[in-house]
């Protein structure tokens, strides 16, 4: 077993030479549909295993193609990553599309919605109740 540091070394050189890989190393041209960048790599304790996470920007169709594209090219890029890295054994490589982003933004856009959707009156009258209350318990 690798310590924690080590793996984290390992993660982020991984992460470093795919997204090297994505500019200009693989010539799949599904992979160039959407735009790709790593925003993880979670490799297991033995370092065995590598998890690359992807985000795609683009359309559903797009998105679909370049997975494709990503999983028809992981031979590649884990023969590639055997070169590049020095490792005793080049960890088998699985590509994870990433919806992390997507989802922040939406969670995001429901919480401005729903700033919009409630009258400032009605917050400030509210923040108006609870200031003179406050000051009542101290007039005491």
């Amino acid at each position: 077993m690798a310590t924690n540091r080590r793996v984290s070394r390992v993660a982020e050189l991984i992460k470093r030479e795919v997204s090297q890989m994505l500019l200009n190393g693989i010539k799949d041209d599904r992979v160039g549909t959407g735009m790709v960048s790593v925003t993880d790599v979670d490799v297991s304790g033995d370092l065995q295993h590598a998890k690359i996470y992807v985000s795609i920007y683009g359309t559903e169709e797009a998105k679909a193609e370049t997975m494709a594209g990503l999983k028809s090219a992981t031979g590649y890029v884990r023969s590639e990553l055997g070169a590049r890295v020095r490792l005793r054994r080049t960890p088998e490589v699985i590509f994870i599309e990433d919806r992390s982003l997507e989802r922040g933004t939406r969670v995001l856009t429901l919480l401005n919605q729903l700033k919009s959707d409630r009258p400032s009156e009605e917050l400030s009258g509210e923040n108006d109740n609870n200031s003179d209350d406050y000051d009542d318990d101290f007039a005491e």
